[in-house]
């Protein structure tokens, strides 16, 4: 085989195979490139500098040589524009490292040939020259730049070789030079691929780091209990439920979405947030923020906490707190709306009392319908008895006349009875509640024109909100509110009216039902929602308490609020969406 095509081959082989690498980041190369540069011009001043010193130290008056003044005048110019160019040019960064890499070894070439004998210092700047070129460069490019050093060093030795009588004792130093050379930049652009390798795996490390970061915080954000982390005296993390339980205004939420793009702003605005939020705390929940920092560390806390008389406190009600110690004097609070907890104990308690009362009621009925039917028919009979006689002027009865009063009695208790065990049979058929997207704005004109028209009920839309309830319970818990507002309303005017007011609090859906009764007296709130309590003779005593328990089924609530200047019972869901617009009547 042809030595010639030989080797051909084996260098296309190896530079194919260098083409193959790995190359450093744009970051990374042009830190190392400006040190690198840096590097080159601190180099060709100082060797301008020795190469003066020992001028004047060998004692003789005669200047360094014309090439050699030149040379490194040149190389200490051009390593100045190089350095320069790293700094201002961002682009074409390994074209410029080509380029100084080369002049290099052309500058270091040329001082060689100058010194005219092998010299170890300049032989060590080769050794930087070639490894900085694997690490820089392409495989391909820094082999090239190695084979220029390679080709100058052996024809300058066989040069000199030459020139003193074929003396060729220093070419195989060249040789081993060579070699040196070979070795040095095989073993640079090894670490230089494990390097790239090293920082590859970092940033892909980095990157799963930040998505599981974005995915916590959307997982906490998302979260329905409150989460709160406080290191020390300082909150450091509060999620949207945190902001929405404790009722605190979330000042910047919505400029963090219009500028989500910007990462620096973005924690800008998420400290002042926090610190924002720490405010609001120690001011409205002074006690809350007392008992978090006073928990001591290792130990595990739980307690119930009833949130103050605020303007919005009655959405809320009681939370439930747990702080967990955490490390280096840091703590957990979840905050755990008893809401949930208490709809789900509504269920439990309304299946066992359905399971009870839906026989008891269905025994009932038999025997109250024959009463009831007995009592209609004592009733005709006097009706036909009365008929008769003022046809034939016979006097009437006394007896039947005297029990006519009574029979109309038992018929009336037998129909308010069996109203009663309508109800209950009401909360022993009540399902699971069926969720349904619902805007208001649009539901509501429906319902009333279904169910109150001809009645005085004005509706005062200030936002138009969307809830998630289930339509038909919603429809039974209005029309017991707003029936209880007209028939107590009728009480103290001659004409009587209800009115709805629709708005929003935080994050929350408040429906006011109103009307101008005299309200409910002070004695008789704690027991207003209680089943069987009423103060009419004609109610069954279920209708709040059914229409709470609703409430409850929904994740809702309904409160009487005695300060308002009219009656007022209150319907708090959780918003889904609102828009502000303006009030309308209907």
């Amino acid at each position: 085989m042809n030595p010639v095509k030989s080797a051909s081959k084996f260098i296309a082989v190896i530079t194919d195979y260098l083409e193959q690498d790995d190359i450093l980041p744009v970051p990374q190369l042009r830190r190392l490139g400006i040190i690198y540069s840096s590097y080159r011009f601190v180099v060709s001043l100082f060797s301008m500098l020795m190469v003066y010193i020992t001028v004047r130290s060998d004692g003789s008056s005669s200047l360094p040589s014309f090439l050699q003044q030149t040379t490194l005048s040149f190389y200490v110019l051009l390593s100045l524009i190089l350095l320069g160019l790293f700094y201002t040019v961002g682009t074409h960064m390994r074209r410029q490292l080509a380029f100084g890499l080369a002049l290099d070894v052309i500058i270091l070439s040329l001082l060689l040939y100058t010194a005219g004998a092998p010299d170890l210092q300049l032989t060590m700047l080769y050794m930087v020259v070639v490894a900085a070129s694997f690490m820089l460069l392409h495989g391909s490019q820094a082999l090239i730049i190695t084979l220029l050093a390679i080709i100058f060093v052996i024809y300058q030795q066989f040069f000199y070789a030459i020139a003193n009588s074929m003396n060729l004792a220093n070419l195989g130093n060249a040789l081993l030079m060579s070699a040196s050379f070979l070795a040095v930049g095989g073993l640079s652009w090894s670490i230089s691929q494990r390097l790239v390798q090293l920082e590859k795996v970092a940033a892909r490390h980095a990157k799963e780091a930040k998505r599981l970061d974005i995915i916590n915080q959307e997982v906490i954000s998302q979260m329905v209990n409150g989460v709160i982390v406080i290191d020390g005296k300082q909150v450091v993390l509060a999620n949207l439920a945190a902001y929405q339980l404790l009722s605190i205004l979330n000042i910047s939420e919505h400029e963090r979405k219009d500028d989500s793009s910007k990462d620096n702003r973005l924690k800008d605005e998420k400290s002042k947030t926090v610190v924002d939020f720490e405010r609001q705390l120690s001011e409205q929940h002074l006690p809350l923020f007392d008992a978090c920092l006073s928990v001591a560390a290792g130990l595990t806390r739980t307690f119930i906490y009833e949130l103050p008389a605020l303007a919005n406190a009655s959405i809320t009600g009681k939370l439930r707190v747990d702080i967990i110690p955490l490390k280096d004097d840091s703590k957990l609070i979840i905050l755990e709306d008893l809401r949930r907890e208490q709809a789900g104990a509504q269920q439990l308690k309304l299946a066992s009392l359905g399971q009870l009362t839906a026989s008891i009621a269905h025994e009932i009925r038999n025997p109250l319908a024959a009463i009831s039917q007995a009592s209609q028919l004592l009733i005709e009979e006097v009706t036909e008895s009365e008929a008769k006689a003022g046809h034939t002027l016979v006097p009437l009865d006394s007896d039947t006349s005297g029990n006519y009063e009574l029979y109309k009695i038992i018929f009336a208790q037998t129909k308010r009875v069996n109203r009663i065990i309508e109800d209950v049979l009401k909360l022993s058929r009540q399902r699971s509640a069926n969720q349904q997207v619902i805007v208001l704005a649009d539901w509501l004109p429906i319902f009333l024109d279904n169910y109150f028209k001809g009645h005085d009920v004005f509706l005062h839309l200030i936002t138009q909100p969307t809830i998630s309830f289930d339509v038909q319970q919603l429809e039974q818990i209005l029309i017991n509110l707003i029936n209880n507002g007209l028939r107590h309303s009728s009480y103290d005017h001659p004409h009587a009216f209800v009115e709805i007011e629709i708005y929003c609090a935080d994050h929350d859906v408040i429906i006011d039902i109103l009307d101008g009764g005299s309200g409910v007296n002070a004695d008789d709130l704690q027991h207003l929602f209680n089943p069987f309590f009423t103060t009419d003779k004609t109610g069954t005593g279920l209708g709040l308490y059914l229409s709470q328990a609703f409430c409850e089924a929904n994740h809702a609530r309904l409160l009487y609020v005695p300060d308002h200047d009219k009656t007022c019972f209150r319907l708090i869901f959780h918003a889904i969406d609102s828009d502000v617009v303006s009030t309308t009547f209907i």
